[in-house]
């Protein structure tokens, strides 16, 4: 393997822009790993070999010219497949967008490109971000690179296993009740859902519109702050958008936790959370104890309510968000139909795969003539009151800790089999959507089968810096 692949992004960045390297070099070593692996591990949906070196071409000629600098310049990355990216095949990997090529980027990817990290693809993803494993795309099952049996987490599988395996230097995705972070702890990388309204979801293609929020998959720590640095910003664009007094992610890479409190729910370490994950989360914990945290434990109690509550919310909102896809605008359209509903129903029943079915009927179900109140209404209410229970939890603390999964990465078609399962997978993530709450996930250990194991530390609204430095201050004492 070409050794620039073990390069965190920023490493790489320091390099290029030192003339150690450059960003043709950084691609074709990206490449040649994508050429050796991506037959057995399916990170991509769309890889233009021709395109990315072109890019590459024109940010090094910039760079030359002293038109372009930055950490991240000359840095090849990999995009969530939901993520519109004007000219690039965008299929949230659906067969219903199987020919949809955008006419403009989404907010996030445009603040990459100015910095000038290269764009090297697509990658492969639960079809329209619903799945836990990357199972249900259209497009075949991404593997985990730790271990090819078994799956990468979803929805942002592609991006996290691509990061894994050294096919991206770090890539996009997007949580929308653990999608990144699920995935990033599975594969055994860095993963950091953002406070809600962070970043821009303009051009991000919706599942739940209150949940979704864009976030890196990366390296290290280090590697998470820089790219927030960069994609982070106020967009008149997304009604969400919230204008933040500063947006230096970076200032928080200290390696400090004296004083820091650090709150640890009962609730995530009780019945169904496996022993192994259990032990390396507490002993991850132990470490920033050893630097001055102080650890107590507390009563988060709602957490039960978090996953009905998640799934009445998430599915109402896609049911709405996927109405638009329909085979007249743009995408799949059926062959052959007679007349205008037949057409509909043909396009829709084709086009999308079982688990977006599935999503769309119990949330056209919860939102119907007499069930909105008994359902979406008090779903909506005790929404509410998670939010209320991280509020009060966090005036006595700075940073929550707990798992980011209950268990390491299933076998490929174990969760698949059985839904409810899988939508369990979420229980200890969900809840920071639901309330707006930024989390991090960093890898603390392995399992005695060699898979990784992954952290979750959440933080108040806004408060990236305690998560950001308690994860940088782990990471360099386990160094």
């Amino acid at each position: 393997m070409n050794e620039l692949c073990n390069l965190t992004a920023v490493e790489l960045g320091k390099k290029i822009a030192a003339g150690e390297t450059d960003a043709v070099a950084a691609m074709q070593a990206v490449i040649e790993n994508i050429e050796a692996k991506e037959d057995e591990l399916n990170c991509y949906v769309t890889f233009d070999k021709e395109a990315a070196l072109k890019r590459a071409k024109e940010v090094k000629k910039l760079m030359d010219e002293g038109k372009l600098s930055g950490p991240l310049a000359g840095v090849p990355v990999a995009i969530k497949d939901n993520m519109c990216t004007k000219g690039m095949l965008t299929t949230c990997s659906s067969k219903i967008l199987s020919n949809f090529v955008p006419t403009y980027s989404s907010e996030a990817v445009i603040n990459l490109e100015k910095a000038g990290a290269v764009i090297i693809g697509k990658t492969n993803m639960d079809e329209f971000a619903m799945g836990s494993t990357t199972e249900t795309s259209a497009y075949g099952v991404t593997k985990n690179p730790r271990n090819t049996e078994h799956v990468p987490g979803g929805s942002s599988g592609g991006s996290a296993a691509a990061v894994a395996a050294d096919e991206c230097f770090f890539a996009l995705g997007s949580d929308t009740g653990g999608s990144i972070r699920q995935p990033a702890s599975y594969c055994g990388v860095v993963g950091l859902k953002p406070t809600y309204g962070t970043v821009s979801r303009y051009g991000l293609i919706a599942y739940g519109s209150s949940l979704d929020q864009i976030g890196p998959l990366c390296k290290d720590v280090t590697d998470c702050a820089t790219i927030m640095d960069i994609i982070a910003s106020y967009d008149p664009k997304d009604s969400t958008s919230i204008k933040r007094e500063k947006y230096d992610f970076t200032s928080a890479l200290k390696e400090d936790v004296k004083g820091m409190k650090i709150g640890i729910p009962r609730t995530y370490f009780k019945e169904g959370l496996d022993g192994e994950v259990k032990d390396a989360v507490l002993k991850a914990v132990d470490v920033l104890k050893q630097r001055g945290a102080i650890v107590s434990e507390f009563d988060l109690d709602l957490v039960d309510y978090a996953i009905p509550t998640y799934y009445t919310i998430a599915d109402a909102e896609a049911s709405s968000n996927l109405e638009r896809f329909d085979g007249v605008k743009y995408g799949y359209r059926a062959k052959e139909y007679d007349g205008l509903h037949n057409m509909y129903k043909k396009t829709r029943s084709e086009g999308f795969g079982p688990e977006v079915k599935r999503r769309i009927m119990l949330g056209s179900f919860v939102l119907s003539s007499g069930y909105y109140d008994a359902y979406y209404l008090k779903a909506l209410k005790v929404k509410a009151l998670i939010k209320k229970a991280f509020d009060d939890a966090f005036t006595k603390y700075d940073v929550i800790i707990g798992p980011v999964a209950p268990t390491t990465a299933p076998k490929l078609g174990a969760s698949l089999s059985d839904p409810i399962k899988m939508y369990l997978s979420d229980i200890y993530t969900i809840s920071l959507n639901l309330a707006g709450l930024p989390g991090l996930s960093i890898p603390v250990g392995k399992d005695k089968s060699g898979l990784p194991i992954g952290m979750q530390l959440i933080g108040d609204c806004f408060k990236e810096d305690n998560i950001i430095r308690a994860g940088y201050t782990y990471e360099q004492a386990v160094k």
